[in-house]
C-alpha cells in the first residue's frame, strides 16, 4: 500500500506498507525458487559436471554445492540470496524485539533471546559465505560457511522452540500453539535430514558406492527445505504486523 500526497506545495512522506506475512513469504520464496532453478538447470544442462565426484561412480542428483558453483546457476543463486539476506536480518531483529518485550523479567528466556539473535545472524552470514565463495573457487572457505550455516541453524531452531514452548504455556492464542507445534516438527525433521545427509556423505567418501552421493544430495535438499519451512512459521507469529517504509523529505518554501 502506498500513501502520499501534495498539499499546498508541501510534499508528505511516501509511506509503503507491506504485511509481515508477505515479507516472510517473499524472503522464503527467493532461495526456494533459486535452488529449484539451479538444480533443474544443473540436471538438464550440466549433468556430468554437477554429479561427478572423485569416486567416479554413477550419481543421479547434483548436490547443492555443485549446482550453485556452475554458470549461470551461481549468478541466479547469488542474486536470490543477495535479495533475501536483508529481510532475513529484519526478521531476526523483529523476533529479538518481540522476545525482549515478552520476557523482560525472565532471566533464562531473556538470555536465550540474545542467543537467538546471535545464531540467527550467524546462520545468515554462513549462508552468504557459502553462496559467494563457491566450492570450485575456495573449497575450504565454502565448507566452513556450510558448517557455520548448519550448526547455527540447528542451535537457532532449538532455542526458538524453547522460547515458544514458554510462550505457548502463557498464551491463549491458538496460533501460538500451532506455531510451536510446527516449529518442533520442522526442527526434528531438519536434524534427522542432517544426520542422513552426513551419513551418506561419509559413506560415499569412505566406500565410493554408487548412489550414496545421490542420497546425500537428496537429504541435503530436504535439510534446506525443512529449514525454509521452519522460518515460514513466522507468518503465524507476526500475522497482524506490517513492515512500513517511510521516505521523508524536507518541506521547501518558494
Amino acid at each position: 500500500m502506498l500513501q502520499g500526497s501534495n498539499i499546498l506545495g508541501h510534499e508528505r512522506p511516501l509511506v509503503i506498507r507491506v504485511s509481515f506475512a508477505s515479507c516472510v513469504l517473499g524472503t522464503v520464496c527467493l532461495p526456494l525458487l533459486g535452488l529449484i532453478t539451479c538444480v533443474f538447470i544443473s540436471s538438464i544442462f550440466h549433468f556430468e559436471d554437477s554429479t561427478g565426484t572423485h569416486c567416479q561412480v554413477p550419481n543421479y542428483l547434483p548436490s547443492i554445492s555443485a549446482s550453485i558453483s556452475l554458470s549461470p546457476e551461481c549468478h541466479i543463486w547469488r542474486f536470490c540470496i543477495g535479495l533475501h539476506s536483508a529481510p532475513r536480518f529484519l526478521v531476526a531483529f523483529t523476533y529479538f524485539k518481540f522476545y525482549k518485550a515478552r520476557f523482560t523479567s525472565r532471566f533464562p528466556e531473556s538470555l536465550l533471546s540474545c542467543l537467538s539473535l546471535v545464531f540467527s545472524i550467524s546462520e545468515n552470514l554462513g549462508l552468504l559465505l557459502l553462496t559467494y565463495v563457491s566450492s570450485s573457487e575456495t573449497y575450504f572457505v565454502h565448507k566452513e560457511g556450510f558448517v557455520l550455516f548448519i550448526i547455527s541453524s540447528i542451535i537457532y531452531m532449538s532455542i526458538t522452540c524453547r522460547l515458544w514452548r514458554t510462550i505457548k504455556k502463557h498464551s491463549l492464542n491458538p496460533e501460538d500453539a500451532k506455531s510451536h507445534h510446527w516449529k518442533v516438527r520442522f526442527l526434528v525433521l531438519n536434524a534427522c535430514f542432517c544426520a542422513f545427509a552426513g551419513f551418506f556423505y561419509w559413506k560415499h567418501n569412505m566406500y565410493c558406492e554408487s548412489g550414496s552421493y545421490t542420497f546425500f544430495a537428496l537429504f541435503e535438499y530436504l535439510v534446506v527445505f525443512s529449514n525454509m519451512a521452519f522460518h515460514l512459521t513466522a507468518v503465524w507469529d507476526f500475522k497482524s504486523r506490517e513492515v512500513m517504509v517511510v521516505s521523508s523529505s524536507e518541506d521547501k518554501d518558494f
